[in-house]
């Protein structure tokens, strides 16, 4: 960065466009790609789930992807000050979605320590999972991989996979309950301290350190998803598993579940509606071709969603072969598939420890693109808010650290014995799809009414010479907020309470927890409105006015720029016939 005045420094751009591409490319394409769209695409009608997904996709993603993205790009600011330079009044949504960063940094980098605690046993000439003769293991534990038999319903409900005791008993250490918090899991703490590391180091000096990254982070896991994919089509039982991933059952689509399950997924998938992509694009330059990038990148994110399911089905499949039982009975969603089902399922295979190698790697790269971006996300957004106090030389990397030990101190429940309903709570409340369905609801209605779909277009259209198609500005305005909202109502009215492991129900004060940990991000969008409303001065009518008034020094446009020179030149034109009259009349 480059010093003003020897003391503030400048924010700074991206040191290339390639550097920009692959830092969204890594913030969107996460965990979720892998472990939760195909398990989606299986369980709610395989290739017809594919329609709800592609009109989410067209209706509320790209969309929303495009508004976030000229949004950074054009105020050059982070989440929060980025509406209030724009909108004034909705400057909570930006809150609301840092609070949801927040949290999602606070427990997404345990999933980053399960997987380092995998990869490390990986190296073993024994895989741990893969053997019931280990110290934590029980006499219920049964060993599938050297097991080449069908095993009856009976004798699965009577058992334990050793890759499930491993995974509670060995990497959990699991309690009976979150009324039970037991002891810290010293080794994943370590583990965690280590992924703490690496992400500081990874955004310590900003977009000039993490354009770097990037570069290994977001193209090293598709070497990865590749050789698994390649490894998976070459196994017995693969055609079964990819027959299940994408059998279409048109008859699900009259499911509204299907239809929630798509929208929440596409938000999560596209990261919208938390100001990560704002943050991003904010570092671009003002003539960057934001339309371009977001049509590329989107398509990019679906089609890498699409390919990873073939590389998780057909292992699948290759694993209920081997089992003999149905693929439901293996097909798992979530950290259930990345830490049991697959690990299974790879130790089953020759060479096991280079295919398991390979999965932990490409899991803890995916993850920790998320991550980090996310951390930049947040530090960005709150040196924005006050640059003459934090942007010295020194103050970032304090910042981070300060930020980085209030997220470790703040999650350290979690590396308990009873850590793991804490992150469950985290998983399904605080960061969950109907607080993104409510941001977005409103992110579109400020964006294509208050602020205005049209000199959003003017805008873009200023920035990349080039006018978006009209079905942007129809979907800003009409079927962006309508779509969203008719999710987050069906969100609340399907609303299941939290289980785990299908039989743990969670005590009535931990659901408390949970919906207040919702509501703190949802409440700060009214919340922050009514008390801007209040706190002016003058009529509601001029209170109004103000606060949905877009900041005078932003950059003009050339049409508004050739508006001024017109009324400016209409103004001179005025003056002279006024004098020219005097003095004739003189």
């Amino acid at each position: 960065m480059e010093r003003i005045n020897g003391e503030i420094e400048e924010r700074g751009y991206w040191g290339s466009k390639m550097e920009f591409l692959l830092a969204v490319a890594g913030n969107v394409v996460g965990l979720g790609n892998v472990w939760r769209f195909p398990y989606l695409c299986y369980k709610y009608g395989g290739g017809a789930f594919l329609i709800p997904y592609l009109v989410f996709v067209v209706t509320c993603g790209v969309p929303l992807f495009l508004l976030e993205m000229a949004m950074g790009q054009y105020t050059q600011q982070g989440g929060v000050t980025c509406w209030h330079r724009l909108c004034p009044l909705a400057e909570g949504i930006g809150y609301g979605g840092q609070l949801i960063l927040l949290y999602s940094c606070m427990y997404y980098i345990v999933i980053l320590a399960w997987a380092l605690f995998y990869l490390i046993f990986s190296f073993k000439s024994q895989l741990p999972w893969a053997t019931c003769d280990n110290t934590w293991n029980t006499d219920d534990c049964i060993n599938l991989v050297t097991k080449n038999l069908t095993i009856n319903r009976t004798s699965l409900i009577n058992s334990t996979p050793a890759a499930t005791e491993f995974w509670e008993r060995r990497v959990l250490s699991l309690s009976g309950g979150i009324e039970d918090i037991g002891k810290i899991n010293w080794e994943i703490l370590l583990c965690l301290i280590a992924m703490w590391i690496i992400c500081y180091f990874c955004v310590w000096k900003g977009v000039k350190s993490t354009g770097k990254v990037v570069y290994f982070t977001a193209t090293f896991p598709y070497v990865m998803l590749l050789v698994l994919l390649i490894r998976g089509l070459t196994l017995p039982g693969a055609l079964q598993g990819v027959v299940f991933y994408l059998y279409p059952e048109p008859a699900r689509l009259a499911d509204p579940q299907v239809w929630l399950e798509a929208g929440t997924q596409i938000l999560f998938s596209y990261s919208v509606s938390v100001g990560s992509i704002t943050v991003l694009a904010s570092y671009n330059k003002y003539h960057n071709n934001c339309y371009r990038d977001c049509l590329g990148l989107c398509l990019l994110n679906s089609v890498t969603s699409f390919v990873a399911g073939f590389a998780v089905f057909t292992v699948l499949g290759f694993m209920a072969q081997e089992q003999g039982v149905p693929i439901e009975e293996v097909a798992e969603s979530g950290p259930g598939l990345a830490f049991i089902a697959y690990p299974q399922a790879v130790a089953m295979m020759p060479f096991p420890q280079l295919w398991a190698v390979c999965f932990f790697i490409m899991i803890i790269l995916l993850g920790l693109d998320t991550q980090f971006v996310s951390m930049e996300a947040v530090v960005t957004s709150v040196m924005d808010m006050f640059p003459v106090v934090l942007r010295r030389e020194g103050r970032r990397e304090i910042l981070l650290l300060f930020f980085c030990l209030t997220c470790f101190f703040g999650q350290f429940i979690m590396v308990t014995e009873g850590g793991m309903y804490v992150f469950q709570l985290f998983d399904y409340y605080a960061c969950n799809g109907t607080c993104l369905l409510f941001l977005s609801v409103f992110e579109s209605l400020t964006m294509g009414w208050i602020f205005g779909a049209d000199r959003l277009f003017d805008i873009i259209e200023d920035m990349t010479k080039s006018r978006p198609n009209y079905i942007f500005m129809l979907c800003w305005k009409y079927l962006t907020p309508l779509v969203s909202l008719v999710c987050f109502v069906c969100s609340m009215v399907e609303y299941q309470p939290l289980t785990f492991n299908r039989w743990y129900v969670f005590p009535d004060w931990a659901y408390v927890l949970g919906w207040l940990l919702a509501l703190s991000s949802i409440v700060l969008v009214p919340g922050w409105a009514l008390g801007r409303l209040c706190s002016e001065k003058g009529s509601l009518k001029q209170r109004w006015r103000r606060l949905c008034s877009a900041d005078k020094d932003l950059p003009l446009t050339c049409k508004q720029r050739a508006q001024l020179k017109e009324t400016a030149f209409m103004t001179e034109m005025e003056d002279l016939v006024r004098a020219s009259t005097e003095q004739h009349e003189i």
